[in-house]
């Protein structure tokens, strides 16, 4: 990848879309992980005023310290970067005390999990109405096409996303030439919506770099029937979640109503 001019491109066509939408500039939720700060980055280095909020949710302290350290260091380099701090923890509680109980743990965890993303979406088009602003999603192809990690209407209510056409070793690569701060670079990928430390691979099963291979393989056409092992287990482990997924990367859909009954 021709690092340079992938940058180029994307913040020209950040830069070319909020001017032809008639827009003040963007705002990024900053998790403190590597997809987050590559946006914020791309969007400041347009030159638009660019509002990075972090939202914390029962947040670990390390997620908690590299966002601030990124925001820091956007806020030095770059006149046009603003920053919000919204702990939505109270919020987040509160919701919880007035919903129903219920006794499936698992299915709990999950819904609230998704709950907070819901509740970071809410708050990013807070800011983006107050100042005009668009919403830029962080989202990579390997998430947003591949295994439909995000949640719907979650970080996945955007109203543009500027690396969802990179893989994930491709936003470490941009990353590292746009200088993120080296702790959000080497930090395991999580998302930070379970209150714990695990992982983005603990809950998927596969690395990253995995999922890229296995999203290479089923556009060449090729299945689990092709690979025994470790391969095998990751393709099956792909096909699954893009297939129960789909719901999150097609247009919704639309019940039309047939001329004669109208």
């Amino acid at each position: 990848m021709n690092t340079e001019k992938v940058a180029e491109h994307i913040i020209n066509w950040l830069k070319e879309y909020a001017t032809k939408a008639k827009v003040n500039g963007f705002v990024v939720g900053v998790s403190g992980g590597i997809d987050s700060a590559l946006t914020s980055t791309l969007c400041a280095k347009t030159g638009l005023p660019t509002l990075c909020v972090e939202m914390p949710i029962h947040q670990a302290a390390s997620q908690v310290s590299r966002a601030e350290e990124h925001i820091a260091q956007l806020k030095n380099n770059f006149k046009n970067v603003s920053e919000a701090r919204v702990d939505l923890t109270s919020t987040f509680d509160g919701f919880q005390n007035v919903v129903p109980e219920v006794e499936n743990s698992a299915k709990l965890d999950l819904s609230l999990a998704n709950t907070r993303a819901r509740l970071r979406m809410t708050t990013l088009y807070y800011f983006a109405g107050l100042q005009g602003l668009l919403v830029a999603g962080t989202g990579n192809k390997v998430e947003d096409f591949g295994v439909g990690f995000y949640t719907k209407y979650g970080d996945g209510g955007v109203d543009l996303s500027p690396i969802a056409d990179l893989m994930k070793s491709e936003v470490y690569e941009l990353a590292a030439y746009l200088g993120v701060p080296n702790s959000i670079q080497t930090a395991q990928p999580t998302d930070g919506l379970f209150g714990d430390s695990r992982t983005d691979e603990d809950q998927i099963g596969a690395s990253y770099d995995e999922l890229e291979w296995a999203m290479k393989m089923q556009d060449e056409g090729k299945d689990a029937s092709n690979f025994t092992g470790r391969e095998k287990e990751v393709l099956t482990i792909y096909t699954r979640l893009n297939t129960i997924n789909q719901h999150k990367m097609v247009a919704i859909p639309v019940c039309e109503i047939p001329k004669e009954l109208m």
